[in-house]
């Protein structure tokens, strides 16, 4: 990913900028836990029993902690590297353009809530389905798709290399959700394609359905505001100049 310098002429700088406090402190995080997975798996002491995702754990034994926990372990060098990577490229500017508190409750919840739809969709009556059941899945890989297509939307024409070809982001946005579709219904190679696709799938609704506040009554709030203009432009006839679109690509958060 390239973008313009900030200073004048031709020259140009890679990548989306230095990392900010809250992006160090979660690759500081998935590092340490993947140097203690591997050296507790040279030990003999499995730490993905534990904190990974098992659909199977989560509905026998109530280990709800398993569907945060399991974004913070990483199967391989790889595997956290591509992780760590994405995340610092494209969790760097939508932080900057949402903000961290707001950044933080859309990694979060695009996270968990991937996890959450991996369980669910382990509950279906299909053998596929009943593979994800019995599996444990690891890695931060839900919030990135979340936040891939985040970028996507913000940034449609932005170029992004998928497998060394340059590519519009929508339309990269586009390729990974249909591979991470197919490979959940007609792939069993251990990978948590169901995964992928609920982290898409949750960054979908988070984005259209507008904001997610932590204070809830700050959201009736903005409904009833909205509401109120909505019914005022229709009322008296009022438009608004500038770019068509939903607002909510260009609300401060």
């Amino acid at each position: 990913m390239r973008r313009p310098s900030s200073s004048y002429g031709s020259s140009v700088s890679f990548g989306p900028g230095s990392l900010s406090p809250v992006l160090k402190s979660l690759i500081i995080a998935n590092v340490v836990l993947f140097v203690v997975r591997a050296l507790g798996e040279i030990g003999g002491v499995g730490l993905d029993w534990f904190l990974g995702l098992s659909p199977f754990d989560v509905r026998r034994d109530l280990r709800v902690w398993q569907l945060a926990t399991y974004m913070f372990l990483h199967g391989g060098l790889f595997h956290i590297l591509f992780n760590m990577l994405a995340l610092w490229m494209f969790g760097t500017e939508l932080e900057r353009i949402w903000g961290t508190r707001y950044f933080l409750t859309f990694y979060f919840v695009t996270g968990i809530g991937a996890g959450v739809l991996t369980v669910l969709f382990s509950l279906l009556p299909f053998g596929f389905a009943q593979d994800v059941y019995y599996s444990r899945i690891i890695g931060a890989s839900g919030a990135i798709y979340g936040l891939l297509l985040a970028y996507g939307m913000y940034f449609p024409e932005r170029t992004i290399y998928l497998y060394l070809f340059p590519v519009p982001a929508k339309y990269a946005v586009m390729i990974m959700g249909a591979i991470a579709l197919y490979s959940s219904l007609a792939e069993r190679s251990g990978t948590a394609n169901a995964t992928h696709l609920g982290g898409l799938l949750v960054a979908w609704i988070f984005l259209k359905g507008g904001r997610l506040t932590l204070n809830p009554w700050a959201e009736v709030k903005y409904r009833y505001l909205k509401w109120k203009i909505n019914r005022a432009r229709s009322k008296f006839d009022v438009y608004t100049g500038g770019r068509a679109g939903n607002d909510w690509n260009r609300r401060a958060h």
